[in-house]
């Protein structure tokens, strides 16, 4: 398993995530469900992160920070992930190139989470097929942007199963 960081969004934001996610499990796609499954940037993955950058990430400098979310984004090919892009801005850059410099160094950080490659994105639904592809976008397609906010930060430890929010959150 993994574990990450991730930025956690406000309520209005995290209710329009979650109806969406209800939307895609009713056409019985795998979307994130549950109280562990929280509407979440991820801005950094390792196979461990060390309780000392969680002490470290407590100390962050950090605001709430406006964001908005965007159009639909497909990664993968034979099991595609379907997210909702993230907007970037520069703050929201420099937040993410303050935490990577914290979690720096851990074992197995996949380069796509390093700063210059990221792609900031909130998970709407994991292995869909290409079959499913058509009515998953036609599910949560919309031809606006919404807006949230970045509320916390949180580690999950996917081992565990386990969040700690770091700073700010509820």
């Amino acid at each position: 398993m993994v574990q990450s960081v991730e930025l956690l969004l406000d309520d209005a934001g995290e209710a329009e995530v979650r109806r969406q996610w209800a939307e895609l499990a009713r056409l019985g796609l795998a979307a994130p469900r549950g109280d562990t499954h929280r509407p979440h940037i991820t801005v950094a993955v390792a196979r461990e992160i060390w309780p000392r950058i969680d002490r470290a990430l407590a100390g962050l400098e950090f605001a709430p920070l406006p964001v908005r979310l965007g159009g639909l984004l497909i990664f993968g090919a034979r099991r595609p992930i379907l997210v909702r892009s993230a907007i970037v801005t520069e703050e929201l850059l420099d937040l993410h190139r303050r935490v990577d410099e914290l979690v720096r160094g851990c074992p197995d950080m996949p380069a796509n989470t390093r700063p210059g490659a990221w792609t900031p994105h909130v998970t709407l639904a994991r292995r869909v097929t290409p079959e499913q592809l058509g009515a998953a976008v036609d599910a949560v397609a919309t031809d606006h942007e919404f807006p949230a906010v970045v509320v916390g930060i949180r580690r999950w430890d996917g081992d565990a199963r386990h969040e700690h929010v770091v700073v700010g959150g509820r």
